[in-house]
């Protein structure tokens, strides 16, 4: 695993260590986030004017959605699946708040 992959996982492991949210719709999210966590894998994604950046897939697809890594900002963000692949749609932050986001 990369260095890259190694922290993407740090970080969601210390955003579920941490996590505090409270009540049924937030425990039922974070299991869903929970199982939803692949193995990160590296894929291109598809930002604003064209430019494609590697980052990690730290999700698998929940419907036409799922959740990056991305590296050289250090934050997660929610892409959407497309005709050429995946897209960033601009919701960054925590892997957790990105998937809730859905």
């Amino acid at each position: 695993m990369t260095g890259e992959a190694a922290r993407a996982e740090a970080l969601i492991a210390a955003e579920i260590a941490g996590f505090e949210g409270e009540g049924r719709a937030a425990r039922m999210t974070l299991a869903a986030f929970q199982e939803a966590l692949v193995t990160p894998e590296a894929i291109g994604v598809q930002f604003s004017g064209g430019h494609e950046r590697e980052c990690w897939a730290v999700t698998a697809l929940n419907g036409p959605y799922r959740v990056v890594f991305m590296a050289e900002a250090g934050y997660f963000s929610l892409v959407i699946e497309g005709a050429f692949g995946p897209v960033d749609i601009g919701v960054h932050g925590k892997a957790i708040d990105c998937f809730a986001s859905v």
